[in-house]
């Protein structure tokens, strides 16, 4: 089997504020040669490094937005998110559990700090993707998959070398939780200190990694650090990460869509066409209702 190499590294770009409650930095778009085509299905990554906010009985979010062509993944490090969307769904995120919202056709939603956790204050720490749909899916039906943590699937590393929470996809014939129009792997890896983990995806699946606490070392050659992001080549199937004080890694790696890209802030589809026709739609209330 060959080796995935590495083709860059980034560290991570300045950060801003996506509401009023989440700060971000943006990997994807926003990353030289890691934009929406370079990693199609993975159209957006945004990763909130650890970030204290005060208490406050305010709300701090993102208010009521739409969204169609795709889905959110909403990965919770640290902090408590709450969801609110316009099919009646709800629900809150806390360390370890994930949130999947298929927008597909059209759906509105917002995303705040939980009660709780805004009164109380703390370190907030998140990863939110979007991840492309299928031409043939766009218009699907919107859903929404909320994981707690005890639900994600997980592989036990030899020798308590950590653990591998299968979100989406599989490890070791291990199938992931959440359920997924196109293939889509989505690794949660956890490694206690002194171990390494081994992988192996389709050469022309994008592949990419973040390094959500520590370092690691990549085929026993490339080291990346805290809050990087490693973007892999084309060009092989395996490869290999190592830790010497234990580290926390995002992997993805999913199967380019090989279509086209037009997106207009929210909306991601197809056609120029389409694009125009979403917010035609959006003004005229076929999104659904959902109060700020």
């Amino acid at each position: 089997m060959r080796t995935k190499n590495i083709e860059l590294v980034l560290s991570p770009p300045e950060p801003h504020f996506v509401g009023d409650g989440f700060r971000v930095h943006n990997f994807i778009p926003g990353g030289y040669r890691a934009d929406m085509v370079r990693m199609n299905p993975f159209i957006l990554l945004d990763y909130g490094a650890k970030h204290y906010f005060p208490p406050t009985d305010q709300v701090r979010g993102v208010g009521v937005h739409p969204h169609r062509g795709f889905e959110t993944v909403t990965i919770a490090y640290k902090g408590s998110v709450a969801h609110h969307d316009s099919t009646g769904e709800h629900g809150v995120i806390g360390p370890g559990d994930v949130q999947w919202m298929t927008a597909a056709s059209g759906i509105l939603h917002k995303e705040y700090h939980e009660k709780e956790f805004s009164r109380a204050g703390g370190e907030m720490q998140m990863v939110q993707l979007w991840v492309n749909l299928p031409a043939r899916d766009k218009m699907s039906a919107p859903k929404y998959q909320s994981l707690t943590n005890d639900q994600i699937q997980k592989v036990l590393l030899e020798g308590n070398g950590g653990i591998v929470e299968v979100i989406a996809g599989s490890y070791r014939d291990v199938v992931g939780s959440a359920t997924t129009f196109s293939p889509v792997n989505l690794l949660n890896v956890r490694l206690n200190m002194a171990s390494g983990a081994d992988f192996s995806f389709p050469s022309d699946f994008n592949t990419a990694l973040l390094v959500v606490e520590g370092q690691v070392t990549v085929n026993k050659t490339e080291e990346v650090l805290t809050n990087h992001f490693a973007l892999f080549q084309n060009d092989g199937e395996a490869f290999t990460i190592e830790t010497t004080d234990g580290a926390i890694v995002l992997v993805m790696s999913g199967e380019d869509l090989k279509e086209p890209i037009v997106a207009h802030g929210p909306f991601v589809m197809n056609t120029r066409q389409e694009i125009v026709q979403a917010f035609e739609d959006f003004q005229k209330g076929k999104f659904g209702y959902l109060a700020d």
